[in-house]
Order: C-alpha cells, then sequence, then structure tokens
C-alpha cells in the first residue's frame, strides 16, 4: 500500500447533546441539514453555513424525540432533502416531515412523524432511500431486507418484496446511485446484490465473497461502478463492476487496527481525475483516508492519504459520511460512543 500523507485531518467542530453513543450520521444531500441519531432514541438535527473563513460554522435546530421505544440505529435523507428516516431497534421504521407552518420569525414547524412503518421481526440496523427518492429499504437481525415503494401522499409506503437471502443479521442495506440496484451485508461474512423483475419480485441476482467475517458497511462510488464494503475482518473491500450484472472484488484496504465499522466514499476534489475518497471508521477509534484511482490497464491504484488516530478519543468510531453538497466536498461528519458528532475537514498539507 502506498503511503503519501498529503492531507491532513482538522477538526471543525464538535456538536454535543446525545445522552448515549451516537450511531449514525447523515447529510441532506438538497439543504444544508446535518443529522445524528442514538441510543438516547433522539434525532438531531443541526444547520452549517460558511463564514467568511470558508469554515462552516454548524448549530442546533431541532431535536427529534422519535417516539421509538429502543435505540435509533440508522437515519437517511430522501433526495428531495424534505423526508427523513429513522431505523430503530424496536423493528420499526418512522418516515418524518417537517410541518409546513411558520412562525413569525420564518422558522419552519416541528418533525412530525408522517408514518411508522412494521414489517421486521426484531431490530432494524439500517435504511436507505433510492436516488429516485420512490425505493426505501430497511435491514433488520430477523435476516431480512425490505423494500418498499413509496405511495404518495401520505407519507406511505407499500411493501414490494421481502429480501430473505442471508442466513444471519443483516447489517447495512444501500443503493446504487444511478440504478435501483440494492446491496445489503451481513453477519454471514456476504454481501447480495437485488434486483425487481417486473413479471415477478425483487430478487439477489449476485452474491459477493470475500471477507472472512462479518461485513458492518456499504458504499457506492459516486464517480464509477464502485462498490466499498467495510467488515470485521479489519479490511475494506472494493469491488468493481465488469459486467451488468456482475461485480468482482479487484483491491483491498488493510492498515486498520479492530473492525471497520463504517465507510463512506466521496468525490475528492472536484478537479481531480481519481475515483474519489474512501474514508473509513471503527474499533481501532482512528480515521483512514484513501485516494483511489485507475492505471493505465484498468487495475486500482490506492493510497493512504491522511489518517487522524483517537478521533472520538478513547471511544470507537461508529460512523462516518462525507458532504455530498457542492462545494462542501472536503467535509465530513463522525459519530462516536462518546455521544457526539464530529465535523472534519481533509485539507493538504503543503
Amino acid at each position: 500500500m502506498e503511503v503519501d500523507l498529503v492531507y491532513s485531518i482538522d477538526p471543525i467542530q464538535e456538536l454535543p447533546g446525545h445522552q448515549d453513543r451516537a450511531w449514525n450520521v447523515a447529510w441532506n444531500p438538497a439543504k444544508p441539514l446535518l443529522s445524528s441519531c442514538s441510543a438516547d432514541k433522539t434525532v438531531r438535527i443541526y444547520n452549517y453555513a460558511a463564514t467568511t473563513s470558508l469554515a462552516p460554522t454548524f448549530s442546533h435546530v431541532a431535536t427529534i424525540p422519535t417516539g421509538h421505544t429502543k435505540t435509533v440505529r440508522s437515519i437517511a435523507w430522501a433526495p428531495s432533502g424534505n423526508t427523513l428516516a429513522t431505523a430503530s431497534f424496536d423493528s420499526n421504521i418512522g418516515i418524518w416531515e417537517q410541518e409546513e407552518s411558520e412562525d413569525g420569525e420564518g422558522r419552519k414547524g416541528e418533525w412530525e412523524c408522517a408514518s411508522l412503518l412494521e414489517g421486521h421481526e426484531t431490530e432494524c440496523k439500517s435504511v436507505a432511500y433510492s436516488s429516485s427518492g420512490t425505493l426505501l429499504a430497511s435491514c433488520s437481525r430477523d435476516k431480512t431486507s425490505l423494500s418498499r415503494s413509496a405511495v404518495h401522499p401520505d407519507a406511505d409506503f407499500e411493501c414490494m418484496g421481502v429480501l430473505m437471502e442471508h442466513t444471519q443479521d443483516v447489517k447495512c442495506v444501500a443503493w446504487h446511485p444511478e440504478e435501483e440496484i440494492l446491496a445489503s451485508a451481513s453477519y454471514d461474512d456476504t454481501i447480495k446484490l437485488y434486483i425487481d423483475d417486473p413479471s415477478d419480485d425483487w430478487f439477489c441476482f449476485l452474491t459477493l465473497t470475500g471477507h472472512s467475517s462479518t461485513v458492518w458497511s456499504l458504499a457506492w462510488s459516486p464517480k464509477s461502478s464502485y462498490l466499498a464494503s467495510a467488515s470485521d475482518d479489519k479490511t475494506i473491500r472494493i469491488w468493481r463492476r465488469v459486467a451488468e450484472h456482475k461485480w468482482e472484488c479487484t483491491l483491498v484496504l488493510e492498515g486498520n487496527e479492530r473492525s471497520v465499522y463504517s465507510v463512506s466514499w466521496g468525490v475528492g476534489k472536484p478537479s481531480s481525475p481519481s475515483l474519489g475518497w474512501v474514508a473509513a471508521v471503527g474499533g481501532d477509534g482512528a480515521i483512514r483516508v484513501w485516494e483511489l484511482s485507475e492505471n493505465e490497464d484498468s487495475t486500482l491504484r490506492q493510497k493512504l492519504i491522511a489518517q487522524l488516530p483517537n478521533a472520538h478519543g478513547v471511544h470507537d468510531v461508529n460512523s462516518v459520511a462525507w458532504c455530498p453538497r457542492q462545494g462542501f466536498e472536503d467535509l465530513f461528519a463522525t459519530t462516536g460512543d462518546d455521544g457526539a458528532t464530529r465535523i472534519w475537514r481533509i485539507t493538504p498539507t503543503t
């Protein structure tokens, strides 16, 4: 592995507030909002804006009590930025929308639960919207993933498929950024890819094997047809699409000292010809960022460009997410067992 630490990971702001470990963090794709969720059963929402120093500032604008009776494990924004989904250990999915009414100072109303989706038998671990916003996927400890289609209005959803391909807990679901392809990762060490058969139902068309332990997290590449997977085996695998319905492992990222809990794939520098930046966090408390690029023979080249130990002190880091909004591509957020959300910027060292 090539190591060239040409970037530093600089702290921008710490966002405290959760009373228990913070599990997941999600950037709103359309608005300057960031959300986090926690074992304290709440969701916290922050607004951010650029300042004259170009360093954005974040301010807390809302706390959603959620009403979930157990941990909120995962959150996801719809592409429109108007709807937020929560996945809870109480086996339910909450769909949240903000009231349209505004107060005298132009502030919108409270966040309300527009729909509560049932169907899982036990803990929900992950939730994700498709790129069109019309499909919602969730997964659970009950070994299933559910695919739902939005029915407008009323934020209602119709179950389109119950996917029962995994033999153990399903830890993560992630939609392809352009196509209606769903990926799921599991305690059974595999990744499953699904598509919809118009004449029948959703089905698994490919199983990706290679990890030797639980696959915790998935991230599709923003620029090309690649998928990253993070595992309890301390590695991140990069899978490349080699045919319409075929992916192969083309690269393994190593160097993590413990389980890798979360991986996120950012666009990198807007002017860069690379495939972007892959950030990973986990049980060793460190943040690592790799830059990936293609060689002339189509093989992949990896370069570890930044790393930071003890990102949340002595605590595990549970999630990482790059900001998807234009102009903020160098920002990412992490959450940890310390209950905090932390904002970071990756900056050149020279």
